[in-house]
């Protein structure tokens, strides 16, 4: 099948469910020379298996809030692909979920996944609840109503959940006492668990840490690094507020962060007293990032306007820029602005923040660009470290972690770089990461016969 009838055939299936069908089109045009090199692969019709997921699973969530109201949210787990391993990927609670961003995101941790080296399937799941506004009791009455059906679609060795976005420490703790209480057993079943009861150190820091180790990994092919790099940084949850601390350890200054209501310039960067207002901020007292702005002089917080053609945080001067917030937040005219501004490389900390045509920006003018599932890969490879631990019943230190987590990063930009080389896309990390993952996944499927 031609890579056109590909996406025709996929669109068919698919209809009205863009975020997948542009996540698949990424995937399919760039495994496009594996696929002329490796007739066998097209034979067997892997890349058109890939893309249906082997199971998807859709519930209801009824739970009464305090008012003592029924309230009523649709949940879903999308267990894409599990050709290496048990499906593993996070849960999203945010009312833009639907099965359109489940299936893109599951479809992206398939390759995520397969380049970690750890393995683990492909899989996403969540609600459109939002944590937005609610009691803490109404979040534990929502997590468990919740788990009361998800529990009978995992296992620690058939489909192990993590957290996402509106999805922290705090609901991992009620996932898991809800799964905890159904099925009467003590199984890593759910990643992102609390230290003292099954957890990994760093696996907070690692989907953050993880995307900095990247970037410097791939500034030392130029002979550079972050040291005195001005970074632009999007976003203020876990991936952004780790990627800060990490690129602040290295040197670098960061001058932005933002969430859904604007972003702040601090033009003599953050500091690690700043962070810790930050993240207090955000991760305690809930608040929004204009106060941060409030907090500290010579900080200018501006709107983002939803309806704006572009994101004017991206219009600042700087070296290196990492969106770490959600999906198209990049768009064709904010890479132009970040190439007017020199930007010399972008680091993907979300899952797929940048548009198909602000990519093609990027490359044509050479600007470093690494794919999420490639730069985004450390906090599941964490979670996966944390899979292993669960098993052995044991815990590492956090230096023999983050020496994990650095290894793996360094291993993922290899087989990119590699990977790219080999078919003909020499520095090219969007196309040796598909290529890359894509491989792996398709020998296994094809060892594994059609099923």
């Amino acid at each position: 099948m031609a890579t056109n009838d590909l996406l025709d055939f996929v669109k068919l299936r698919n209809a009205h469910e863009p975020e997948f069908l542009q996540a698949v089109e990424e995937v399919a045009l760039s495994v496009l020379p594996a696929l002329e090199k490796h007739a066998d692969l097209r034979k067997l019709k892997i890349i058109e298996r890939i893309t249906e997921p082997e199971r998807l699973i859709s519930f209801r969530v009824t739970w009464l809030d305090d008012k003592g109201e029924t309230q009523i949210n649709r949940g879903y787990r999308v267990q894409m692909n599990s050709a290496i391993g048990p499906y593993k990927g996070g849960l999203r609670f945010h009312p833009s979920v639907n099965q359109s961003v489940l299936k893109f995101l599951a479809f992206e941790q398939i390759f995520k996944n397969a380049l970690t080296g750890v393995p683990m399937g492909g899989g996403k799941g969540g609600s459109d609840f939002d944590p937005k506004g609610k009691s803490e009791n109404e979040i534990m009455k929502f997590c468990q109503a919740f788990m009361s059906e998800l529990a009978r679609h995992i296992g620690h060795r058939l489909d192990v959940p993590a957290g996402d976005i509106g999805v922290g420490g705090r609901e991992i703790g009620y996932l898991f006492g809800a799964y905890k209480k159904i099925r009467n057993e003590f199984t890593g079943v759910l990643t992102g668990k609390g230290i003292g009861w099954g957890g990994s150190l760093v696996r907070p820091e690692a989907t953050g840490y993880g995307l900095v180790y990247f970037a410097e990994n791939m500034l030392q092919t130029k002979k550079e690094s972050l040291k005195n790099k001005v970074c632009l940084v999007s976003g203020s949850g876990n991936v952004a507020q780790y990627a800060i601390e990490k690129l602040i350890q290295l040197g670098a200054k960061v001058v932005t962060a933002s969430d859904s209501n604007g972003y702040v310039y601090d033009e003599a960067g953050f500091t690690v007293e700043k962070l810790a207002f930050l993240m207090d901020l955000k991760n305690n007292k809930r608040g929004r990032i204009k106060e941060y702005a409030e907090k500290f002089k010579n900080v200018v917080y501006k709107d983002i306007d939803d309806k704006a053609d572009h994101n004017p945080l991206w219009s600042i001067k700087a070296d290196c820029a990492f969106p770490c917030a959600t999906q198209n937040e990049v768009n064709e005219k904010d890479a132009n602005n970040l190439v007017k501004n020199g930007v010399k490389l972008l680091g993907e900390g979300s899952n797929m923040p940048t548009t198909p045509e602000a990519i093609n920006v990027l490359i044509d003018n050479g600007i470093m660009y690494a794919p999420g599932k490639a730069s985004n890969a450390g906090g599941v490879a964490t979670s996966g470290l944390e899979m292993t631990q669960n098993f052995m019943g044991t815990n590492w230190t956090r230096q023999e972690v983050d020496a994990k987590l650095v290894d793996i990063m360094k291993n993922i930009h290899e087989t990119c770089l590699a990977a790219a080389a080999a078919y003909g896309k020499p520095g090219n990390y969007m196309h040796g990461a598909n290529i890359a993952g894509f491989l792996k996944v398709a020998r296994a499927m094809q060892a594994q016969g059609v099923i």
